[in-house]
C-alpha cells in the first residue's frame, strides 16, 4: 500500500537479501596459530574465507557490497561483529589481529550430586521427580567423575572463570557481584500464609502444600549436593567455554551423543584434532592449554561448533552455553562465536541500577524496529536516540523484547534459539551493556522479557535435537512439543534443566545489570493443557488438579527465589495467560515461512501467583492483567451506544487482592499484522488522510482522538499497581507490525503470501509524534501528561480506590484514587453541567489532568483556573461532593489542593521537560 499521511512522505523499503545454503567444511589442517575472526582497522578477503567486518562499505566473501545493496539483515549498526576471514596460509600476520590477554580469578571446585540411578536416566540428566530420593543421594563429582574426597580440578583447569569475563570486569562493573557470590538464600518458610490472605485456597490444601513441599526438599537437594542456589544458578561457569590462566575448557552436557569433537576456526574445522570424553552424566569435556606465546587456543571472534556422533547421525551444533552467534550473510545457520573481547574493549558499568519504583510504568520496545527507518535498529541507536525519549515521557521502566538470540526474526523474540546469546541483529554484548547503563543513568529500570516456556524447533541453531535425543532439555514426544507454537517444552523436572534455566536467568542479571523479567508463557508452562483450548471459570479445580504442571511451577517458585534472594531489588513480572503468536517452521533446509496467526485463549489467573514464596506462593511481584486488552477490542467492535459503563469497570478492577498486576490497553500483540492497535480500530483509513492540524478533521478522527485518551488513562486510573505501554501505541502509531517475511507454502499447497522481506511496517515511526503539525502529537503530549501526573501523585500504588458512579444513562464513570477524583464521561453527544461527584476529602479540588485540551487535540471546553468546593452531604455513597462541568468524550482528573498543585496539562509540557533533566532537543 502506498500513502501518504499529511504531506509526510513514507519512503519504500529495500527488500531484505533472499538466503541461500551454505553447508560447513571439515578441514584436515590441525589447529592454525591465534586466527581472530575479528580484525582491527582493516579486512583481508580471501577467496574461500569468510567475512571478517561488517561495516558500511562491508566486504563479504570477497565481494563488495555497497551500503545500500541488498543484505540479509538491514542494520544501522556502523560495526556488527560477524564471522571473519580466515587465511589459508597458516602463517598468517598477526599483527593484525587482535589478541586476548589471559585472565585469572580464584580456584572453584565444580561439584554435582550423583547416585544410584537408573541407567535410563544417568544418560538423560537426574530427575527431581522424586524429591525425596535425590536429598539421599551422596555427593560426588558430574563434571569429572572423581571421587569426592579429590573434589578439586587438575591444574589445567583451576582458577576458571566463564568466558568473556576476568578480574578487572566483576571488580569493575559492580561490586554487586562480589558481593552475592556465596550468598545463602534464606531458606524456605512454611508455606501457610496464603490460607489466611484467602481462606477459600484451604479445600486444595492437599495439592498447594504437595507443591510447597517438593519445592522444600527441592530447595534442599541443591543445598546440600550443590553448595546452595547462589552456586547451582552459576552454571555458565562450570558449562561452556571457560577460560583460566592456562586455557579454556569447554564442557557439554550431551547425554544422548555416542562421540564429540569441538570444531572451528580454531583448528580449521578439523574434526579430529579435538575430541572431547565424557564422564557417566553425559557430560564431554576438553581442555585447549594456551599456545606457546600464551595466547588463548580460542581467538576472540572465533566461530565454533561441536560436532556430535548421535543416534540421528553426524550433527553440528552451536554450544548450549555459546554467549554470542552470528548469522553470517548469505548463509542460512548461524554460527557460535567464542566471544571474549580483551580488556578494552569491554564495557566498563559506571552507574548503580536504580531503585526499585513504588509505581510502575513500562514503556514495552524492540531495539530491531525500534528505528523510524525501515531497518534492524541497533542497541547504540536505541541507547542514544530511544532511551531519552522514553525518559522525557515519564516512563520508569523501559522491557525490551527479543534480546535472547532467535534465529527466526519474524518470531519476535519469542522462539529462542541460543539462551545466553544477546541478539547479534543488534550489536555486540558490550553494545547492549552499554545501552543498559545509560538506561540506569537516567534512571530507568530495564526488564528483559525472558522466555523459559518453551525453545525453538530449530534443529541447526537451538537446543532441540542437540544430542541427536528429543529428551535433552525437554519432556519426549508430545508432552515436549506445543503444537500451537511449534516449539519444544522444558522438562522442568530435570536436574541439568534446572542449572541451565536458573543460570540463564541469573547470568542476565549479573552479567548484564538487567533489573528484572517479564516471564513469557507462564500460562503455558503452569498446566499440561498449555491453556490452550480451555477458558479459564475461576473455579479453583481448574488451578489445582492433575492438569497442573507442579514441576513447572516449582521451577517458578524456584527462580523468584533465586531472582529475589540474590537480587532483592529485582523485579518479576509473569505472563499468567495464553495469548495469540506465530508458529515459527523453519525446516533443517533452513527456510523460514511466516506463522499462522493463532486465536487467544482464556487467562488462568492463577491464585498466590504474586504472592510470596515464604507465604506459600509463586513469587512474582506483578501479573499481567491481560484481559483488560481484550475487553477493549471487543468493546471498540460495537457501537457506541452499547457499550457498558459496569462491564468495562468489573474488567479493570476484576483482579486478586493483595496480587499487584500490570494493565495495559494494548500490547505488541495488537499492534501485530492481523490485528489491529486501538488507534486503527477508532480511526481506520481516515489516519492516512486527515491527521494534519492544515486540514478538516472528520468525526471519526475527533472520536478517536478522544477516546483514546480516555480508554489510556482509565486502564491506568483503575487496571492495577502498574502500567505499560507498547512504543509507539502512546501516539497512536498507524498501521501494523508485518516483519520481512517470503511466502509461505503449506504441506496442502496453499501459499500465504509474504511482503518481499520487506521492513517498511517493521519500524517505529517516532517522527509523526513529534511533529507538531499533526494530531499524532497531540496523543503523544497526553501520554506524558499522564505519565508525569502518576509521578507526582503515586495513585496507581495508593491503598485508596473507592468506585463513586458507573452511570449507563449519562455514560459517566466517578472514581477516586489516593486525593484524586477522576470523572470520565463516554457519552458520544451529552456534555453535563453542575454535574455532582462525589468525593472523601472535603476541601478545594482544582484541574491537574484535561484530555479535552487544545495541546492534547481536545476543544479547550475546560476552565483551568476554576476551583471546585466540596459541600457536605452524601452523594453518591460519599460524604462530600463538588460540582463539575462534565463535556462529552472527556476524562478530567480533579486533586484536593493541600498546597497549591501545579497542574499537569499544559505547563507539564516544560515541567516534564525540567523534571527528566532531557532537553527538547536530544529528543
Amino acid at each position: 500500500m502506498v500513502y501518504t499521511l499529511s504531506g509526510v512522505r513514507l519512503p519504500g523499503v529495500p527488500s531484505a537479501y533472499n538466503l541461500g545454503s551454505n553447508g560447513w567444511n571439515s578441514r584436515t589442517a590441525d589447529r592454525t596459530p591465534r586466527v581472530s575472526l575479528i580484525v582491527k582497522n582493516k579486512s583481508n578477503s580471501r577467496e574461500s574465507g569468510f567475512p571478517s567486518l561488517c561495516a558500511r562499505g562491508k566486504i563479504f566473501a570477497g565481494k563488495s557490497y555497497e551500503s545500500g545493496s541488498q543484505s540479509s539483515m538491514a542494520t544501522t549498526s556502523e560495526k556488527v561483529l560477524v564471522p571473519g576471514t580466515e587465511n589459508d596460509d597458516p602463517s598468517s600476520p598477526t599483527e593484525e589481529l587482535e589478541v586476548h590477554e589471559t585472565v585469572s580469578d580464584n580456584p572453584k571446585a565444580l561439584r554435582n550430586i550423583s547416585g544410584e540411578i537408573e541407567n535410563s536416566e544417568t544418560k538423560h540428566g537426574l530427575k527431581v521427580d522424586n524429591q525425596e530420593n535425590i536429598i539421599n543421594l551422596g555427593s560426588s563429582e558430574v563434571i569429572t567423575g572423581e571421587d569426592p574426597a579429590s573434589a578439586q580440578l587438575p591444574d589445567a583447569h583451576v582458577e576458571a572463570k566463564a568466558e568473556g569475563t576476568s578480574d578487572s570486569t566483576y571488580e569493575t562493573t559492580s561490586s554487586e557481584s562480589t558481593r552475592i557470590r556465596g550468598k545463602i538464600i534464606p531458606p524456605p518458610g512454611n508455606g501457610q500464609r496464603i490460607y489466611e490472605i484467602d481462606p477459600m485456597l484451604s479445600s486444595h490444601r492437599q495439592h498447594l502444600d504437595y507443591r510447597y513441599d517438593q519445592y522444600r526438599k527441592l530447595r534442599a537437594a541443591i543445598d546440600k549436593n550443590e553448595g546452595g542456589l547462589e552456586a547451582f544458578s552459576r552454571g555458565y561457569e562450570k558449562f561452556g567455554f571457560i577460560r583460566s590462566e592456562t586455557g579454556i575448557t569447554y564442557r557439554e552436557w550431551a547425554p544422548g551423543a555416542k562421540s564429540a569433537v569441538l570444531i572451528g576456526d580454531f583448528n580449521n574445522w578439523n574434526p579430529n584434532a579435538d575430541v572431547m570424553t565424557c564422564n557417566e552424566f553425559g557430560v564431554w569435556e576438553i581442555f585447549l592449554p594456551n599456545n606457546a606465546d600464551g595466547s588463548p587456543a580460542i581467538p576472540h571472534g572465533s566461530r565454533v561448533k561441536i560436532r556430535m556422533d548421535t543416534p540421528s547421525g553426524i550433527k553440528d551444533s552451536i554450544p548450549a552455553w555459546i554467549k554470542f552467534s552470528v548469522q553470517a550473510p548469505g548463509e542460512i545457520p548461524f554460527n557460535g562465536i567464542y566471544y571474549d573481547p580483551p580488556e578494552e574493549e569491554k564495557h566498563v558499568f559506571e552507574h548503580p541500577r536504580p531503585m526499585k519504583p513504588k509505581s510502575l510504568r513500562i514503556y514495552e520496545s524492540h531495539v530491531g524496529m525500534s528505528s523510524k527507518d525501515p531497518v534492524i535498529n541497533t542497541y547504540v541507536n536505541f541507547r542514544d536516540e530511544v532511551l531519552p525519549r522514553i525518559k522525557k515521557l515519564g516512563y520508569n521502566a523501559v522491557q525490551i523484547m527479543a534480546i535472547q538470540e532467535h534465529s527466526y526474526y519474524a518470531s519476535f523474540g519469542y522462539h529462542v534459539t541460543n539462551f545466553f546469546a544477546p541478539s547479534s541483529r543488534f550489536g555486540t554484548p558490550d553494545e547492549l551493556k552499554s545501552l543498559i547503563d545509560r538506561a540506569h543513568e537516567l534512571g530507568l529500570l530495564v526488564l528483559m522479557d525472558i522466555v523459559h516456556s518453551h525453545a525453538s524447533n530449530n534443529t541447526l541453531d537451538g537446543l532441540n535435537m542437540i544430542d541427536g535425543t528429543d529428551t535433552c532439555y525437554f519432556h519426549s514426544g508430545s508432552r515436549g512439543y506445543h503444537w500451537i507454537w511449534d516449539s519444544r517444552l522444558f522438562n522442568y523436572g530435570q536436574w541439568e534443566v534446572l542449572r541451565f534455566l536458573l543460570s540463564n536467568a541469573r547470568w542476565w542479571l549479573d552479567e548484564y545489570k538487567f533489573d528484572g523479567f517479564r516471564f513469557d508463557g507462564v500460562t503455558s508452562m503452569m498446566y499440561t493443557h498449555h491453556g490452550l483450548e480451555v477458558a479459564f471459570t475461576g473455579n479453583y479445580n481448574e488451578y489445582f488438579g492433575f492438569a497442573t504442571d507442579v514441576d513447572a511451577v516449582v521451577y517458578l517458585m524456584l527462580v523468584n527465589d533465586m531472582i529475589h534472594g540474590l537480587f532483592p531489588e529485582a523485579l518479576t513480572i509473569g505472563e499468567d495467560t495464553e495469548e495469540a503468536g506465530f508458529v515459527e517452521i523453519r525446516s533443517l533446509s533452513g527456510k523460514d515461512c511466516k506463522g499462522v496467526k493463532i486465536q487467544p485463549t482464556g487467562v488462568s489467573g492463577m491464585p498466590a501467583f504474586c504472592i510470596p514464596l515464604e507465604d506459600g506462593g509463586i513469587g512474582f511481584d506483578y501479573r499481567l492483567h491481560m484481559a483488560i486488552a481484550d475487553k477493549w477490542i471487543e468493546t471498540l467492535k460495537k457501537r457506541d451506544e452499547d457499550w457498558k459503563m459496569g462491564d468495562i469497570i468489573h474488567t479493570l478492577t476484576n483482579r486478586r487482592w493483595n496480587e499487584k498486576c500490570v494493565s495495559y490497553a494494548e500490547s505488541h500483540d495488537q499492534a501485530l499484522v492481523g490485528d489491529k492497535t486501538i488507534a486503527f480500530w477508532l480511526m481506520d483509513k481516515d489516519m492516512y488522510d486527515f491527521m494534519a492540524l492544515d486540514r478538516p478533521s472528520t468525526p471519526v478522527i475527533d472520536r478517536g482522538i478522544a477516546l483514546h485518551k480516555m480508554i489510556r488513562l482509565i486502564t491506568m486510573g483503575l487496571g492495577g499497581e502498574g502500567y505499560l505501554n507498547f512504543m509507539g501505541n502512546e501516539f497512536g502509531h498507524p498501521e501494523w507490525i508485518d516483519f520481512p517475511r517470503a511466502d509461505q507454502h503449506l504441506p496442502d499447497g496453499t501459499v500465504i503470501p509474504g511482503n518481499g522481506f520487506s521492513y517498511d511496517k517493521c519500524r517505529r515511526r517516532f517522527d509523526l509524534g513529534d511533529a507538531d503539525y499533526l494530531r499524532y502529537n497531540g496523543l503523544q503530549e497526553f501520554d506524558r501528561a499522564m505519565q508525569h501526573l502518576e509521578e507526582r501523585y503515586g495513585f496507581m500504588t495508593s491503598e485508596h480506590q473507592y468506585i463513586s458512579k458507573k452511570d449507563e444513562g449519562d455514560r459517566i464513570i466517578v472514581f477516586e484514587r489516593g486525593d484524586l477524583v477522576f470523572v470520565f464521561n463516554f457519552h458520544w453527544s451529552n456534555s453535563y453541567s453542575d454535574y455532582r461527584v462525589g468525593c472523601l476529602k472535603p476541601g478545594k479540588y482544582k484541574v491537574v489532568l484535561d484530555s479535552d485540551h487544545s495541546l492534547f487535540g481536545g476543544f479547550n471546553r475546560i476552565s483551568h483556573k476554576a476551583e471546585y468546593f466540596t459541600l457536605e452531604g452524601w452523594h453518591d455513597d460519599r460524604p462530600r461532593s463538588f460540582l463539575v462541568y462534565a463535556p462529552s468524550r472527556t476524562a478530567v482528573v480533579y486533586a484536593l489542593v493541600t498546597d497549591e498543585p501545579e497542574p499537569v496539562d499544559v505547563a507539564d509540557t516544560e515541567i516534564s521537560v525540567a523534571d527528566t533533566e532531557i532537553s527538547i532537543a536530544e529528543v
